[in-house]
């Protein structure tokens, strides 16, 4: 059966999540960062990658069982000119991540590039999200992590690396930046079990069965493990953003992320080059729209209309939704609702209407 969703006016949105993290325990400021990542993620991507506002629920509960520390501190562990490692001691992801991006960019603005790496903490939602605020600086922005071990290794059948997901972002002239933000896995389990909820079936090099057959049944894929985006190559691709993340910076990788529930051992990487050190960013601009040009002036195959470039489809989405309204999945907006009630949020979220267009 078909989803049903509902429109949302942005700010609205934006204000709901702000006081209900506030209500979960978070600072105004840390709060704003969350609210502001979920929004963005949901404006950004198709709901059933599961990134956005759905997740103030999650959190309520983590929080509520003592599973995350809404205040935990950032501790500097080490610190360079150009680089730094963080401890986030099992606070939240986002927040973290969105601090140690502002510290790699301070880095970047001072020496050329800045890196941090932060140890011991969560989810952090979608790398997009850390990528752009490099590139809102006039960087270029690179942010990848290491998750629970969903994805199989090339010719197994059980999951011993991440998603892994990364994220790239630079600037253009031509009115959003290009952006790369994508798992290392073809798919996730939630664009899963959006398809067991609408009924339909999934393609075959999404996930395997528990005995490691390709399968395109989403029920049955949410029990076995995730495939690698490119086969073999999307496994490398995923092993190595666990050295690059939680073996390097001293935290978890493999097996150990998301291994205890209470500390799931999770480690980031963001990575801010500050463009005016190479040239003047007006020039990079212009570069990057030559680029843009050679690459969408290309004939096109069979079947498409024109090419797109990274992040150019999302960012229509973004226009589109930002004017439009945010479409929510009716059970999340009801859930959200349920929860502001819970909570105590005083904000309401402003209803536009249902959702009828067919493109997420």
């Amino acid at each position: 059966m078909a989803i049903t969703m509902t429109t949302v006016e942005r700010v609205s949105l934006e204000r709901f999540m702000a006081e209900g993290f506030e209500a979960l325990g978070l600072t105004a400021e840390d709060a704003a960062i969350f609210a502001g990542a979920l929004v963005f993620s949901e404006l950004r991507f198709h709901p059933g990658h599961g990134q956005g506002v759905r997740r103030l629920r999650r959190y309520q509960e983590r929080i509520g069982q003592g599973l995350v520390n809404p205040r935990a501190p950032l501790d500097t562990v080490k610190d360079a000119p150009s680089l730094a490692l963080l401890d986030a001691n099992n606070g939240l992801g986002t927040v973290a991540a969105a601090k140690a991006m502002r510290l790699a960019i301070r880095k970047a603005k001072a020496n050329g590039i800045g890196t941090v790496i932060v140890r011991n903490s969560t989810h952090y939602g979608s790398s997009a999200v850390h990528a752009c605020q490099a590139e809102e600086a006039g960087c270029i922005g690179i942010a990848i992590t290491n998750a629970g071990p969903e994805m199989a290794p090339w010719g197994a059948r059980e999951g011993a690396v991440g998603t892994n997901p990364w994220g790239i972002a630079a600037p253009t002239g031509l009115g959003f930046p290009v952006v790369m933000d994508f798992a290392l896995t073809t798919a996730g389990k939630g664009m899963m079990l959006w398809r067991s909820r609408e009924g339909q079936r999934m393609p075959r090099d999404w996930a395997l069965t528990p005995d490691g057959h390709e399968t395109d049944d989403p029920d049955a894929a949410m029990k076995g493990a995730l495939l690698a985006i490119g086969e073999y190559k999307g496994y490398g691709l995923a092993f190595m953003t666990d050295v690059l993340t939680g073996v390097i910076g001293g935290g978890g990788f493999g097996l150990m992320p998301y291994s205890d529930q209470g500390r799931l051992d999770v480690s980031h990487s963001l990575t801010a080059i500050d463009i005016e050190w190479f040239m003047p960013l007006p020039e990079f601009r212009e570069r990057m729209d030559r680029f843009a040009d050679m690459v969408k002036s290309r004939a096109t195959r069979p079947g498409f209309t024109e090419v797109l470039l990274p992040g150019e489809q999302e960012a229509r989405r973004v226009e589109r939704k930002s004017g439009a309204g945010v479409p929510l999945d009716d059970e999340v907006l009801a859930d959200l609702k349920a929860l502001g009630r819970e909570l105590g949020v005083g904000s309401t979220l402003e209803e536009i209407g249902p959702y009828r267009e067919e493109r997420l």
